[in-house]
């Protein structure tokens, strides 16, 4: 799985996270909690990061 584009929607509780690769393909699709996201990026090989509130 090589992800090149992560989009969050931040929200109070939790981030819905929509990931995708070089070609445009949703690779991933994930709700994670505060906690996790620190756990999620910090293991994520550098790449381009959109937010929307």
């Amino acid at each position: 799985m090589e992800i090149s584009t992560v989009g969050i929607d931040l929200a109070k509780t939790w981030f819905q996270l929509h990931a995708v690769g070089k070609s445009g393909k949703t690779v991933l699709k994930k709700k994670l909690s505060r906690g996790q996201m620190i756990e999620f990026f910090a293991n994520l090989p550098t790449c381009l990061i959109g937010m929307e509130a």
